[in-house]
């Protein structure tokens, strides 16, 4: 192979290399305008069905309200929706759904994109050589969810119990730090931040037994932490913030929203702050 041959190569090679980038988002926003247009045929049985469940919903604009159904629309169709020993109706999968863009509402990336596959059970089930039952876990397979627990936390009959936003907690920090399969480039610079607040409380409560709003379960171990915390967070948004002041400003940080600015108007996003690297592992139920 002679000189001229190496450089038409390299430059070759060099030339799909910047075209790669732009080719794709390219791609990316005419799929977004493809999937636009198949929502808003939707949109109506869309806002009907979570504005009869979501409370974080109603309390947004109107601006906001279409972001988070079309985000609901677009997560739904990302995943794989399966129905155990529990009869299937149109409104599950857009709940699920809905629980997930809650959570995910301030940040760039929420499609959790690792998991292809969301599990939804009748009730409690078993799972691996645990004696006791779950109402949900995440693992590599996918995102599990009973329908009578989650459908009690959205309805608010379990307080500060929520297992949809648990799950999908453990899940956003699954993509973000295990699988590394869709970062978010806010959420993983200002995680650490969270866990400089965090860290000690939990600390408190498993060592010294110490006893706070989050309970209890928040002290099995940090992922467990995080989850409940993000339930209390949007559960018990005005008791938390009493209660736990620096947490919950943490947490709206890692976040980028606040759900008590929705009650005076405001969007739900907020200022975006740096940070350092992320230092969270893996999440288990």
């Amino acid at each position: 192979m002679n000189l001229m041959e190496i450089v038409v190569i390299f430059s070759l090679v060099l030339g799909v290399l910047l075209l790669n980038r732009p080719v794709t988002l390219l791609a990316q926003r005419l799929y977004t305008r493809h999937q636009f247009k198949r929502f808003i045929s939707s949109e109506t049985f869309y806002h009907s069905v979570i504005s009869s469940h979501f409370r974080y919903y109603n309390r947004l604009g109107l601006e906001d309200q279409r972001k988070f159904l079309f985000r609901t629309f677009q997560f739904q169709h990302s995943k794989n929706f399966h129905y155990i020993e529990v009869e299937q109706t149109a409104e599950m999968p857009i709940l699920v759904s809905a629980a997930a863009v809650q959570l995910t509402f301030g940040l760039e990336k929420f499609k959790l994109n690792y998991f292809d596959d969301i599990f939804i059970l009748r009730d409690d089930y078993h799972y691996g050589f645990y004696s006791r039952p779950f109402m949900g876990h995440v693992d590599q397979t996918g995102i599990y969810l009973s329908w009578d627990n989650f459908m009690r936390g959205i309805s608010g009959y379990t307080p500060n119990c929520n297992v949809g936003l648990h799950e999908m907690a453990h899940a956003l920090a699954y993509v973000n730090f295990i699988t590394q399969t869709e970062e978010d480039k806010h959420f993983k610079k200002e995680f650490p931040n969270f866990s400089k607040v965090a860290r000690p409380i939990f600390t408190s409560m498993q060592q010294a037994g110490v006893k706070n709003l989050l309970g209890d379960y928040a002290a099995t171990n940090y992922h467990e932490f995080w989850a409940v915390a993000v339930e209390v967070f949007f559960e018990s948004s005005v008791h938390f913030r009493h209660e736990l002041p620096e947490l919950y400003q943490a947490m709206a940080r890692v976040l980028n929203q606040d759900p008590l600015s929705c009650l005076t108007g405001n969007t739900t996003l907020i200022v975006r702050p740096t940070a350092e690297t992320a230092d969270v592992t893996a999440v288990a139920h």
